[in-house]
């Protein structure tokens, strides 16, 4: 049996601005004595890092077959990947892929799937729920004129971040809310059109960034509830659930993940066997990166350096019973 571990490509990077110092010198010396002490703050950082962040991109084909490998339910949206990275190999071009939508059941994969092709691309990773979110001032920042306001999450990649390109992922886009007044969305109108993120606008810094370079990928379940003009800015990619051999090279996937992040995780053998990865194969990958945490933890407290297949328990999603006493 074999192990595919995804290791993150040598990348080339040139140098992009993500916004104009002079615009940040304007907005400073334009604040009044009374103006948001976090702005101001704000504007001072940017002129000290400076306007530069990497632009990377691989400086050969990265592994994407040994990706697909590791996750073959996503395939086609990895396919795509190839076509448009194959672009700009052995030119000065840049990477430019399309805003991804994944659709697909909870627990699937799709987050896992995006932090995966940050690392082949040798790029930064950044998370947004959208289904925590009660207006879109988490994507585009709140007003400095509001108590508390901070920059957007965009923002906050870009200026305080070391890529002009990360992924960002934005997670369950079906299910974002807000009131009537604000669209939980609006700010992706702009951010998924590659000219006008270009000159994006933070609602807290009020200057212009440069966000034409992120790689957009947003999951959901139902696109049913997605606006139709933010479905026809991404390519739209349905994820069926892996059959067993297909969850097998998932759970090893998670296994090696967890396993390399860790020290402890020397202790144990690259590859999984045979009998935890079937007991595996019956959970979704969120159920399994649960699952394998626990196993992993079960083997050592018994004083073994290996997961057995009674290691794995599939039931650490219930709810469990209240300790206390009965009356």
């Amino acid at each position: 049996m074999t192990t595919a571990v995804i290791k993150q490509e040598i990348a080339v990077a040139s140098f992009s601005k993500v916004y104009d110092i002079d615009h940040v010198e304007t907005a400073l010396n334009d604040l009044g004595e009374s103006a948001n002490d976090a702005l101001r703050s704000t504007y001072e950082k940017m002129l000290k890092v400076g306007n530069l962040r990497f632009c990377v991109k691989p400086n050969r084909m990265p592994s994407i077959d040994d990706l697909i490998g590791a996750l073959p339910n996503f395939a086609d949206p990895l396919d795509d990947v190839r076509r448009q990275v194959a672009l700009c190999l052995e030119t000065d071009d840049r990477l430019e892929l399309m805003p991804i939508l994944l659709l697909g059941d909870p627990g699937i994969g799709k987050t896992h799937f995006a932090k995966q092709l940050a690392r082949l691309l040798g790029t930064s990773y950044h998370y947004v729920a959208m289904s925590s979110l009660t207006a879109g001032w988490v994507l585009s920042g709140a007003s400095s004129q509001w108590k508390n306001a901070k920059p957007g999450k965009v923002f906050d990649a870009l200026v305080h971040g070391s890529y002009a390109n990360p992924v960002i992922a934005v997670d369950e886009i079906d299910k974002a809310s807000g009131d009537s007044q604000y669209d939980p969305l609006g700010a992706l109108y702009a951010l998924l059109e590659h000219d006008t993120a270009q000159t994006f606008i933070d609602e807290f810094a009020e200057v212009p960034i440069n966000a034409g370079h992120v790689i957009w990928i947003a999951t959901a379940n139902d696109e049913r509830a997605i606006p139709e003009p933010i479905l026809n800015r991404m390519n739209v990619y349905e994820i069926a659930p892996p059959d067993r051999d297909g969850a097998r090279r998932i759970a090893q996937s998670i296994y090696d993940e967890i396993r390399s992040a860790h020290s402890w995780g020397e202790r144990f053998p690259a590859v999984l066997g045979d009998g935890p990865l079937d007991a595996l194969a019956k959970a979704s990958p969120r159920e399994m990166r649960r699952a394998i945490l626990n196993a992993f933890g079960t083997a050592r407290i018994d004083g073994r350096d290996e997961v057995e297949a009674r290691d794995v328990r599939l039931d650490y999603g219930s709810r469990r019973k209240s300790i206390g006493f009965q009356g």
